[in-house]
């Protein structure tokens, strides 16, 4: 009977240990660091681009034990400086405000969940209605089905940190057109704290995954 009581609770920790690395969001954790605190520049032939607000966007996945939720911001403003296909240069504006969970329907806790999101708690819109993303260095890279390594300052909450990762980008007939595959952020480098085990101590099953899926998609026009 004791050897039962232990094999039980050992393939509840089992599940348990797997059940938070399933629930982790896809993709390559984003190489972070200190701001780089210089926007890159762009050669005097380069073409700039203005970005397509409506066409354009940051997807982001939350997770947690036993669950996700998916979501996504709207942009205000940017541009992109192209030459020969290459991006030399860029920035971008996140509208914290737009945030919307798209996992959910109204009336199934979309309101409060992106009320939350919008507190202090988290992105804390009233103080900080904008993010802001400036290119600082631009690379080529062979990854399978990628072309650049972008490299950039990102800015929430007032607090800003350089993060790198790769992007398919094509420049066609007056656009230009930058995806990146899902990476990862991590929320407590921004100092976003709620349900954080960096933060806080004896959270047990009601942590929230510091590691944050990240996906974005730019379209950009020629001017």
């Amino acid at each position: 009977m004791k050897n039962s009581i232990q094999i039980l609770i050992l393939c509840m920790l089992v599940g348990v240990v797997f059940s938070c690395k399933k629930n982790k969001p896809a993709g390559d954790a984003a190489k972070t660091s200190d701001a780089v605190g210089k926007a890159a520049t762009s050669s005097a032939t380069s073409k700039t681009y203005t970005i397509d607000t409506k066409s354009s966007g940051v997807s982001f996945t939350g997770t947690k034990l036993g669950g996700q939720h998916l979501g996504k911001f709207a942009l205000t403003d940017g541009t992109l400086s192209v030459k020969g296909g290459d991006i030399e240069s860029g920035n971008f504006t996140i509208d914290i405000a737009s945030l919307e969970i798209t996992d959910l329907k109204a009336g199934e806790g979309k309101e409060k969940l992106e009320g939350h999101l919008k507190s202090a708690d988290f992105f804390d819109v009233a103080n900080h209605s904008t993010g802001k993303f400036v290119i600082t260095n631009v690379a080529k890279t062979t990854k399978a089905g990628m072309t650049h390594t972008i490299t950039g300052d990102l800015e929430l909450k007032g607090k800003k940190k350089s993060i790198t990762f790769d992007a398919n980008v094509a420049e066609i007939a007056g656009s230009v057109n930058a995806v990146t595959p899902n990476f990862t952020i991590n929320r407590a480098d921004w100092e976003i704290k709620y349900g954080s085990n960096t933060f806080f101590d004896n959270l047990g099953d009601k942590a929230i995954n510091d590691e944050v899926g990240i996906r974005i998609n730019l379209k950009a026009n020629a001017k």
